[in-house]
């Protein structure tokens, strides 16, 4: 369990009359199925199918739609829209359905399209993070239609290799030599991609969540130990592709100490992407160095009950439904659309 010094919540709830009178337009792209696995996107489909129906169960009136064409209709009955159009076939998809949502002059879930791109731009983030004085490994951008792609003028020992704008692993490889690195990164560059070359460092990845409820809440850390940390897990491991589960482990951390200084780097950063209901911060930690660094940030992370942020909550004797309901309602008040009043707190305590 996370130490009784950190402070959590609280939970945020509304009444049943409220949540009943809000009407939800919910966009992902299997959000109209039945949670079978799907194609490329595997498990996502469940994980799609499985928010649909904590929504409803939540209590609120929800319209599900696998169409980013639903936002060129009318939307004369949609109160609040909850997007997870995110990867949907073109470059930048992960903003338009924010833009869109404010083009409209709809509140949505999430964070405004300026910080969704700079989130996503993990180039750009990491100037950010430098900026503020947190450790980032070192890192170099090839943008489509660059003059060159020359040799990292940092020390590496091997490098990742992903697109700029990659999500879930898309796309990503290692390399332990400069031909190998190059080679992944044209054939990135030649799909279209932005490709970041970045120094691969030792260590155990840590998912660290940060949502919304009076203010920034961040939730106990976890440790994602795949069972062997000297190699990258791919896109089709965390999508369940590979004819297994994905088989990281997800534990908390309690190391005090690291603890600490995992929430002092995150308070470092919040002022770059704040506000915003949820996200995810990750970082690397190696032991034998004492090395924290940081890795990149999603803000529109995963909330599948499975995935790392809901098993934090659920860490804190949280469910999944209290889970989502409080992002949802922080997101409601901080744009308008209910009153302090209206809100039922509960504190926790750990």
């Amino acid at each position: 369990m996370a130490s009784s010094n950190r402070s959590h919540g609280p939970l945020l709830q509304l009444p049943a009359e409220i949540k009943e009178k809000k009407n939800l337009l919910f966009l992902a792209k299997w959000a109209e199925g039945d949670g079978s696995p799907q194609g490329i996107d595997g498990t996502h489909a469940a994980y799609h199918a499985e928010l649909r129906e904590t929504l409803k169960s939540i209590g609120f009136s929800v319209e599900a739609s696998g169409r980013m064409e639903r936002l060129f209709e009318p939307l004369d009955h949609v109160d609040f829209i909850v997007s997870f159009m995110n990867r949907f076939g073109f470059s930048g998809s992960e903003m338009l359905a924010p833009l869109l949502s404010v083009f409209h002059k709809k509140p949505f879930f999430g964070a405004n399209p300026i910080l969704r791109g700079l989130g996503d731009d993990k180039h750009l983030m990491k100037l950010a993070v430098r900026g503020r004085g947190v450790q980032t490994p070192d890192w170099m951008i090839i943008r489509r239609g660059a003059i060159a792609l020359p040799e990292p003028t940092f020390e590496w020992t091997q490098l990742i290799i992903k697109p700029n704008a990659s999500s879930a692993s898309w796309g990503i490889a290692i390399a332990d030599n400069w031909p190998d690195a190059k080679a992944h990164a044209q054939k990135l560059l030649s799909e279209d991609n932005d490709v970041i070359i970045e120094s691969f460092i030792a260590g155990f990845e840590i998912a660290l969540p940060v949502i919304g409820s009076q203010g920034p809440w961040i939730l106990p850390a976890l440790e994602m130990d795949p069972g062997n940390s000297s190699t990258v897990r791919t896109y089709e491991q965390k999508r369940h592709l590979t004819g297994g589960e994905d088989t990281v482990e997800l534990k908390v951390i309690e190391d005090e100490a690291l603890l600490d200084r995992l929430d002092y780097a995150a308070r470092t950063l919040l002022p770059e992407i704040w506000p915003h209901d949820f996200g995810r911060m990750e970082f690397k930690y190696d032991p034998p160095t004492d090395t924290l660094n940081f890795i990149e940030i999603n803000l529109s992370c995963n909330l599948w009950s499975r995935k790392a942020s809901s098993v934090s909550a659920r860490s804190l004797g949280i469910t999944h439904e209290q889970f989502v309901e409080t992002m949802l309602v922080h997101s409601l008040h901080r744009q308008g659309l209910i009153k302090s009043s209206d809100i039922i707190e509960t504190p926790i305590y750990v």
